[in-house]
């Protein structure tokens, strides 16, 4: 079964960049790639638990087993040792891409306190969009009840772009919700 965003972007949004952008080839108008989503767990190394806990949660948002990432090299400021558990991450593509995408702008944003919408400084000179979460309980599958400690989030969403203006023109047609820029 199709995701509904990728439906859209199939059926409309693809074509309305073309004609927005001044494209004569499809393949030339802006996608998805992927979407990376990592949790920094440094702060609770320590403890086996908390980690096996930020890989079930993680686990239990994207619906994909997380890739444990581990440090390179020793910071003695930070108390780290090379190979330390440093965080876990989790690269979305394709179907499941489309599927966190819809949950994200339907479902995760407007659970967010005091949104305001998405700042353009979010972006990253290339298109790409990178958004944090302080809190993991705004995703609907974490039961904020049986929480035992707040996890921070990112997500980083690729796309082939190549500017932040054609990456936006991009993520607004999905429904992304971007503040309003003052004397526009």
């Amino acid at each position: 079964m199709s995701e509904r965003l990728e439906q859209l972007y199939k059926k409309q949004v693809s074509s309305k960049l073309m004609s927005e952008l001044k494209l004569s080839n499809a393949m030339a108008a802006p996608k998805l790639k992927k979407i990376v989503v990592a949790a920094g767990i440094g702060k609770f190394k320590e403890d086996p638990k908390l980690i096996e806990s930020a890989t079930t949660d993680l686990r239990t948002i994207t619906g994909q087993t997380p890739k444990i990432t581990k440090a390179k090299v020793a910071i003695s400021a930070f108390k780290l040792r090379a190979n330390d558990v440093v965080g876990l991450v989790v690269t979305l593509r394709g179907a499941k891409m489309w599927s966190f995408l819809d949950k994200l702008v339907s479902i995760v944003l407007p659970r967010v306190r005091d949104f305001r919408g998405i700042d353009k400084s979010s972006f990253d000179g290339r298109g790409n969009l990178s958004l944090g979460f302080t809190e993991h309980t705004v995703f609907p599958e974490i039961d904020a009840n049986k929480v035992d400690r707040m996890k921070s989030l990112g997500v980083t969403i690729t796309t082939t772009a190549g500017t932040d203006e054609r990456g936006k023109l991009l993520l607004s047609s999905l429904g992304f919700p971007f503040k309003k820029e003052i004397g526009k």
